[in-house]
């Protein structure tokens, strides 16, 4: 398995958890729960590629945390200025840290992976 499939993978499951955590965060948002996990594994998988294609062209562990955190961060922002349609609220940070703590983790795991080589 290369590294942007290991990215994508780790980033869908990462997302996943991330539109969970709007349960702790924002529990008021519970009714559209189905439709944030959905999104957050969107934005996930994209991440979690882009960063696995990071890894793969650089070799440097604080790059590929950084570029994971930044990748994340970015996917995230243009959800986390949006507002919700039902409250008119706000949820910036809800939004943004957990999506660059998925980046970041997503870029940790890809640095330090190293795909297994066959042998012919």
């Amino acid at each position: 398995m290369g590294k942007p499939l290991y990215g994508l993978i780790i980033g869908g499951v990462l997302g996943v958890l991330d539109g969970l955590s709007a349960l702790v965060s924002a529990p008021e948002v519970a009714p559209q729960i189905g439709m944030i996990v959905v999104g957050s594994m969107g934005k996930g998988l994209v991440a979690g590629w882009i960063i696995g294609f990071v890894a793969k062209k650089v070799k440097n562990l604080m790059v590929g945390i950084l570029a994971g955190t930044i990748v994340s961060g970015l996917l995230a922002l243009p959800f986390a200025l949006g507002k919700d349609p039902e409250t008119g609220q706000v949820y910036f940070w809800e939004i943004l840290i957990p999506g660059m703590i998925v980046g970041l983790i997503v870029g940790y795991a890809t640095q330090v992976y190293q795909p297994k080589r066959r042998v012919a």
